[in-house]
């Protein structure tokens, strides 16, 4: 069982990266993510035609939007049913009727995806080859310490590398925060 996950962590982590339970932390949505993987260890059937890595996705998946669904249960129905404060209007004059801040047009969308295509090139750009590396592997999920293995070097260099893309990201971020 040991071995099952530590060969199937970064998975769990790739899995539970989109998901937000309200109150709380990262590692809460990790140990969600862990309990489906042992829940696919328990009932997978090599008889089917799926991999265990498709199966264990799944089941991870499965489990990370149950403990989302559980989070929005009656007992926090106070902070669910709350009415922002962006859908009220100061100005009386206006009468358009409020809208959610991220609800966008397509054309909207489309823009926004341009501009972060953009950025992602003009990034790409501004990175060392050892921050590219380290980039693309921190996307994939895996630690500091993971990626300090794979690319031969210490864990700090890794966070500092980590450091540096965020501080280049953001010079590259703030011309367009200003229009």
């Amino acid at each position: 069982m040991e071995e099952l996950v530590r060969r199937h962590r970064q998975l769990v982590r790739i899995c539970a990266r989109p998901y937000f339970l309200a109150g709380a932390e990262a590692d809460d949505v990790l140990q969600e993510g862990m309990l489906g993987l042992l829940h696919a260890a328990a009932t997978y059937d090599a008889a089917r035609s799926a991999s265990f890595r498709t199966y264990a996705a799944v089941c991870i998946r499965s489990r990370l939007i149950s403990a989302v669904r559980a989070s929005w249960s009656a007992k926090h129905r106070a902070l669910n049913d709350s009415v922002p404060l962006y859908a009220f209007s100061l100005d009386p004059a206006t009468d358009e009727a409020p809208t959610h801040p991220t609800e966008k047009s397509p054309e909207e969308l489309l823009i926004g995806r341009e501009e972060f295509e953009e950025f992602r090139r003009r990034l790409s750009g501004a990175l060392s080859p050892l921050e590219g590396k380290v980039l693309a592997l921190y996307l994939e999920g895996l630690s500091y310490r993971e990626i300090a293995q794979l690319l031969h070097r210490s864990a700090k260099a890794v966070d500092n590398a980590v450091q540096r893309i965020r501080q280049k990201a953001a010079r590259l971020q703030a011309p367009a925060s200003t229009v």
